[in-house]
């Protein structure tokens, strides 16, 4: 073998080494939260995804340690990912993208979504803040794919129609 012809074996372990370390669970450091459990969502957000490169919606907002379950929903004809992380992680994930197109993974903070079909991501927001997610396929990051997660600072349960925004 090439010298040239390892360095996609090089990059595997880094990509791993990348993955684990952003969708490690237990390890509260995380800024943008751990997996959740499907047991333990407190509610189902839809979203779509289409090949005008755009999430609907693309804004969404959670209460801190809501775990929240994404049911994803590919409605174009190219295949589409979403991916929550860091604006860093998620840069730093696409230029690996960019490189190995094609590359299979499976993360618990992603699900990557065949056309017309449907997937999900269940994840326990635990920071307040902001919370970035993305399609790391090549050039749909490029082209603007990617929405945010608004994580409010825990002040009570999440509202719900019920509730009619009265606090207990």
């Amino acid at each position: 073998m090439t010298p040239k012809s390892l360095r996609p074996l090089l990059l595997v372990p880094m990509l791993l080494a990348a993955s684990v370390a952003m969708a490690a669970p237990g390890h509260g450091s995380s800024p943008v939260g751990e997996p959740g459990k499907a047991a333990q969502a407190t509610r189902t957000v839809q979203v779509d995804m289409t090949d005008n490169m755009r999430f609907t919606p693309a804004e969404i907002t959670v209460q801190q340690g809501e775990t929240v379950r994404f049911v994803v929903k590919n409605s174009g004809a190219v295949k589409h990912e979403l991916v929550l992380g860091t604006p860093q992680e998620l840069k730093e994930h696409y230029e690996m993208m960019m490189k190995m197109p094609g590359m299979e993974h499976a993360d618990d903070n992603m699900v990557a979504v065949a056309p017309g079909k449907t997937g999900e991501v269940v994840w326990r927001f635990t920071k307040a803040g902001k919370v970035d997610f993305a399609c790391l396929q090549p050039g749909h990051y490029d082209a603007g794919m990617k929405g945010l997660v608004n994580v409010a600072q825990n002040g009570g349960a999440p509202k719900t129609p019920s509730q009619g925004g009265h606090k207990h």
